[in-house]
């Protein structure tokens, strides 16, 4: 079964985070949310969210997949931890996928992922940063990484995961049971 890890900071944009999660847990994908510490997160919108476990405990597994939900101040958090900067250097040098939405793109740029990548954002969020080719689609995929615009793209983002990992079939399976309009449905 294939593995996610969504690491969770005060802050994060809850509408990419429970997307992202639910999306994922639908296509039978095991996902793992930990928090920074082990306290409940207050997301960007003032929601709660009790992660599974703190970032040490789940960095003791083994993942297929590392996402990080955008928002602010959460994408700033997690840019500010060295341990999810290690932890997408060893994602990213052991050939596995790394996935980010809204302004987490700009951790994967401080961390030395970016360079020479296709990559998204939400508008700004890359600001000073340099050495990718920037796109304004509504999900971005160079390689292993994966990067998406915010919280409009989130669906769009979940579903080019889900894709990834498990399979053009089982997306298409929980796209269809989300009852999503075709014309509103990405092609990724």
């Amino acid at each position: 079964m294939a593995s996610v890890l969504v690491p969770l900071a005060q802050g994060c944009e809850e509408l990419e985070a429970t997307t992202v999660v639910d999306l994922l847990r639908r296509a039978g994908v095991n996902v793992v949310t930990a928090g920074l510490d082990d306290q409940p997160v207050r997301a960007s919108r003032g929601m709660l969210i009790v992660p599974d476990m703190a970032l040490d405990e789940a960095l003791k597994q083994s993942y297929d997949m590392v996402v990080l939900p955008g928002g602010l101040p959460g994408a700033d958090h997690l840019n500010q931890d060295p341990r999810i900067h290690r932890l997408l250097r060893d994602m990213a040098d052991s050939g596995r996928f790394t996935a980010a939405i809204c302004a987490a793109p700009k951790v994967f740029a401080s961390a030395g992922l970016l360079s020479g990548k296709r990559v998204t954002s939400f508008p700004g969020a890359l600001d000073g940063y340099a050495g990718f080719d920037y796109r304004e689609d509504a999900v971005v995929q160079d390689g292993r990484v994966i990067t998406s615009r915010g919280p409009g793209t989130a669906m769009d983002f979940a579903l080019s995961l889900i894709e990834n990992l498990v399979g053009k079939e089982r997306r298409d399976k929980v796209e269809a049971s989300l009852q999503r309009p075709a014309r509103e449905r990405a092609s990724i």
